[in-house]
């Protein structure tokens, strides 16, 4: 398998409820105006909390300055899994499951925290710019390392840099769930907008982004099984940028099971989707794990 280094220095920001009118300009041109800016990623997330964008260094000029919005100090790095040519086939595992044992519990026993975006087509691992070598150190051996630069990808030379944590042995260390979880009673449909359709649906968008209105029928792609997913959200309080092996905590017990699932990281909390008819089985599986010692 292929791992990809993507040449975008990322900045993951959140923008509070009451502060979203003066970004709003911004997030249009970002959102729907790709011709007028020179961003190359964005996404934005809302929670009942907040807004949470992850948006390259040329998108968040695009942001004013405001009380409004926090940054995080660290600038990140997108890292993808591109496997069999880069197609996925329909009998793969879906979302963070695919990649939690190869990818996601690597990095949580070396220590190196990690900041999730699980898409329809793909899954993005972010990582902190400072971490990227210890990064390409600890999965080089089961990953070919490939840097995207000017859209092309290019060979990555492993640094050989280590941070001196020291790997548990197999079987040594549990790792149990700290952060209290619950589901809302939310349904969610995980869908691919067809980009012919943006011009023609962009005053809807941004009623849903804005104004929380309804999807059109028949404009989006959505998976052959219509599937609903259910949300298992991660966190009472905040959980911060530093704390290692949140997503390896949800993930590894989702993978043992065989259960799909999305990961959506955001500024104050963690979020999973998982089918909605496992969805019973998913919270006694994890919160049997948060009760191990």
């Amino acid at each position: 398998m292929e791992l990809h280094i993507l040449e975008h220095s990322l900045k993951v920001a959140s923008i509070e409820k009451e502060g979203i009118q003066i970004c709003t300009h911004g997030l249009i041109k970002l959102a729907f105006l790709a011709s007028k800016t020179r961003c190359k990623f964005f996404s934005l997330t809302e929670t009942p909390e907040d807004y949470t964008i992850i948006v390259d260094e040329e998108g968040f000029k695009e942001l004013p300055q405001s009380e409004h919005i926090s940054v995080a100090d660290a600038t990140w790095v997108a890292l993808n899994v591109v496997s069999g040519g880069g197609n996925t086939s329909s009998s793969q595992p879906i979302g963070v499951t695919k990649i939690a044992k190869s990818v996601i519990a690597p990095l949580a026993d070396h220590n190196i925290s990690v900041f999730m975006l699980s898409t329809y087509q793909t899954d993005f691992i972010l990582v902190r710019e400072r971490d990227l070598p210890m990064v390409m150190h600890t999965l080089s051996s089961e990953f070919t390392l490939l840097r995207v630069v000017n859209g092309e990808t290019v060979a990555a030379h492993n640094l050989g840099v280590t941070n001196g944590f020291v790997k548990p042995k197999l079987g040594e260390l549990p790792r149990p769930i700290i952060h209290p979880l619950s589901s809302p009673s939310n349904m969610f449909c995980v869908t691919s907008l067809d980009p012919d359709t943006l011009p023609s649906v962009a005053t809807l968008l941004m009623d849903v982004m804005f104004y929380s209105g309804g999807f059109p029928n028949n404009v989006l792609f959505t998976s052959a099984s219509g599937e609903l997913w259910k949300m298992v959200r991660i966190g009472g309080q905040p959980l911060g940028f530093d704390e290692c092996g949140i997503v390896a905590q949800i993930s590894e017990p989702l993978a043992t099971a065989d259960i799909p699932a999305y990961y959506i990281s955001t500024f104050k909390f963690d979020h999973a989707l998982v089918p909605e008819e496992n969805i019973q089985s998913v919270i006694v599986a994890l919160r049997t794990e948060s009760t191990a010692q």
